[in-house]
């Protein structure tokens, strides 16, 4: 009767098999990343179209990668189809509720669209995701002050009696922001997620 082989032979095989997988593993991450730089890359030299064919591709592999998503939705924007990059963002702050970005371009969006409540409303939970975000803490003061104008105009245009200093702190807004008085800077978009730094607390919400 032929022996059975002996136990340690096999031993190796197992550990050699999940070191291989693990290689790959790690070597995958970098290889993603750096082929989203490159269709970064491509989007910032004005090859869109180029940039959303090879991004297709990609989500194809990897349906659910945050940055991927992200850089579609920048894409969908230049492309003007801003109703499917809001869709896009507000699919990425359901599904990653701890990061500041989506919350910020999302509100850029809705604040070009005139829901300035709404867009207050995401650049504070975009602040509470991050509160080291100075991009949504920027464009939130920006929003702010914007609100600032229009409640001052309201009130001007009301007819009932008014604080003796409310025309100069409107005309302060306006000299600070514009030459007419007539619109306020755009909130900025953020580029890109960015990566934490070491350490760097990041909460989720709840």
């Amino acid at each position: 009767m032929a022996s059975l082989p002996h136990p340690r032979t096999r031993a190796p095989r197992l550990p050699a098999l999940l070191l291989g997988l693990l290689l790959a593993a790690g070597n995958a991450a970098p290889a993603r990343a750096d082929e989203l730089d490159a269709l970064s890359a491509l989007l910032a030299r004005g090859s869109t179209q180029e940039a959303a064919t090879r991004l297709d591709a990609f989500l194809a592999r990897q349906p659910k990668d945050a940055r991927a998503r992200f850089l579609r939705a920048r894409i969908l924007v230049e492309q003007r189809r801003e109703a499917e990059a809001i869709g896009v963002y507000r699919a990425l702050t359901e599904d990653f509720p701890e990061l500041p970005e989506p919350y910020n371009n999302l509100a850029v969006l809705e604040a070009a669209r005139g829901r300035f409540d709404e867009a207050r409303r995401l650049l504070e939970m975009a602040t509470r995701a991050h509160p080291g975000y100075s991009t949504a803490w920027e464009n939130l003061g920006d929003l702010l002050a914007r609100l600032a104008w229009e409640s001052y105009g309201q009130a001007l245009q009301a007819g009932g009696p008014v604080s003796s200093s409310l025309k100069e702190r409107r005309e302060r807004l306006r000299a600070v922001y514009t030459e007419t008085g007539a619109t306020l800077p755009p909130l900025a978009p953020s580029p890109a997620l960015r990566s934490p730094a070491k350490g760097e607390p990041r909460s989720r919400q709840p």
